[in-house]
């Protein structure tokens, strides 16, 4: 007779596996801790989940002399940092929980962005992409490239692909534009995938006929609004000095046209925008959207080579940052919905059992494995900073070539694999004993750019300077203010 399945054994077992037993103490179960401030240290198990305590009550529990009586051992039990003799499957739900939260990598890559032009309009001083005059020949993607940025696109087995047109200014070569939207729609039809159309775009070329392409064929916008007319005419200045009525004219028209939610912005913090978080976040409201995503520039193309890059550091866009969030915060209070995007990121790695497919909060690191942008030209890289720093002449990033190389040799070439070996967060020094590991992720091209090295040096990391603050600064209002931790779970 057959012996019967394990999985039945452990469906019914006695029931005086059930009653309560005394036991000579816990273990402890893989785990990080840092101080959270003076009094508190927040710890974190091996899937994410975090609690905060005393820095006597966490002395207690790592001493072990932790009473079973206390209100804080069956919390730390739940959150799978300590193991007892009543423990029977706690390490199986906490290997359950790491592979979905995980999960996401077995999706493979979503993002594809198709580089249309280089060619751009406008003089932004913060330019990451080395941008090339609107006349200037030679930049535009050709129909061959295309087809086989496509054909590769499609080898991904992610279910939900998302083709995302940048540039330069990609509406300067609006056929190309066409031309892959239609060949990509005919191709799902055998395909069968979840398609998604994004145009980045500072909207200056937005006609009649590009709204009426994009509403047959549910194409989206995405464009940049740096704040107030000033501001952003300072920051994303053309030769007219009309940018910002430009751009707002342009969202008003996508608006009327594809409805209010066919259209989001994106700000980019200089030195200028420091001073003014009320007032760019008033801004936002004012054009009618309901949240705002708060970056530092990156220290590629124009932006190095200019005060825009170098006008401020992380500290200081830190003050920057929680300034912006508690306006946020206090706008929800009086009862207008809005949020912080990057905040809503963190959040949900810290308050959800799923990860997120953002570039740079994963581990291994987004790159290639999230995300793949195809250049004008033909080249590949593993991510949109990949593609910057090549334009500054450093290819350190470029996966191959759509007319030289397969999707086989690409995304199994060294120059990939490599990297996300070392971007491991798990296993980074510096990173390996951090509690908020399971919220942060890895930047290898910028650590790259600024350190000259892939996997950086923590200490002296902006990246990390910054997701630190942000996340520490997140965890202490979720512990410290109930209406701030009401709203912020909401916004997951």
């Amino acid at each position: 007779m057959a012996s019967k399945s394990p999985l039945l054994h452990r469906r019914f077992v006695p029931c005086d596996a059930y009653q309560a037993k005394t036991t000579e103490g816990y273990s402890l179960l893989p785990l990080r801790f840092l101080p959270l401030d003076q009094a508190r240290y927040v710890l974190t198990n091996f899937a994410g989940e975090h609690i905060v305590l005393s820095r006597g009550v966490f002395h207690e529990f790592v001493t072990k002399q932790l009473p079973m009586h206390s209100p804080y051992y069956n919390e730390l039990k739940s959150r799978h940092c300590l193991v007892d003799g009543e423990s029977h499957i706690a390490l199986e739900l906490l290997a359950a929980k790491y592979r979905t939260k995980q999960l996401i990598l077995s999706e493979f890559t979503g993002l594809h962005i198709f580089v249309a032009t280089l060619r751009c309009n406008n003089r932004c001083t913060y330019c990451q992409v080395s941008r090339q005059g609107p006349d200037k020949p030679g930049y535009d993607m050709t129909e061959a490239v295309a087809d086989k940025a496509i054909d590769f696109m499609f080898r991904s087995p992610s279910r939900a692909l998302k083709v995302e047109f940048q540039g330069g200014e990609p509406l300067l070569h609006f056929q190309i534009i066409k031309y892959i939207v239609e060949k990509v729609e005919q191709r799902n039809e055998v395909e069968g995938r979840i398609i998604e159309f994004v145009i980045c775009t500072n909207l200056f070329l937005v006609s009649d006929d590009i709204l009426e392409f994009c509403a047959q064929h549910d194409v989206y916008f995405s464009t940049s609004l740096d704040g107030p007319r000033l501001l952003h005419n300072a920051n994303r200045p053309n030769s007219e000095f009309d940018s910002y009525e430009r751009t707002v004219s342009g969202i008003r028209r996508v608006r009327e046209a594809l409805g209010p939610h066919k259209i989001a912005a994106l700000l980019t913090t200089t030195r200028a925008s420091l001073s003014q978080p009320v007032e760019i976040m008033d801004e936002y409201l004012r054009q009618g959207f309901n949240s705002v995503f708060l970056r530092m520039i990156n220290p590629y193309g124009f932006a190095v080579r200019n005060a825009a890059a170098a006008g401020y550091d992380v500290d200081e866009w830190l003050v920057f940052y929680k300034q912006a969030l508690d306006y946020v915060l206090e706008l929800n209070y009086q009862g207008v919905p809005f949020r912080e995007e990057y905040a809503s990121l963190v959040l949900k790695k810290m308050l959800t059992p799923y990860g997120t497919g953002f570039v740079d909060l994963q581990s291994p690191a987004g790159i290639g494995i999230s995300v793949v942008v195809f250049n004008y030209d033909g080249n590949v890289y593993a991510s949109d900073e990949s593609r910057m720093l090549a334009e500054m002449g450093d290819r350190r990033f470029c996966l191959g070539n759509l007319d030289a190389d397969s999707y086989e040799t690409m995304m199994l070439s060294d120059s990939l694999i490599g990297l996300l070996k070392e971007t491991m967060a798990e296993g980074v020094p510096g990173c390996v004993d951090c509690a908020l590991q399971p919220f942060c992720g890895s930047d290898p091209v910028r650590h790259y750019c600024t350190q000259g090295d892939p996997v950086g040096y923590k200490p002296t990391s902006d990246f990390c300077r910054k997701n630190m603050g942000i996340i520490k600064h997140l965890i202490g209002l979720l512990e410290d203010d109930a209406r701030a931790a009401r709203t912020l779970t909401s916004w997951i």
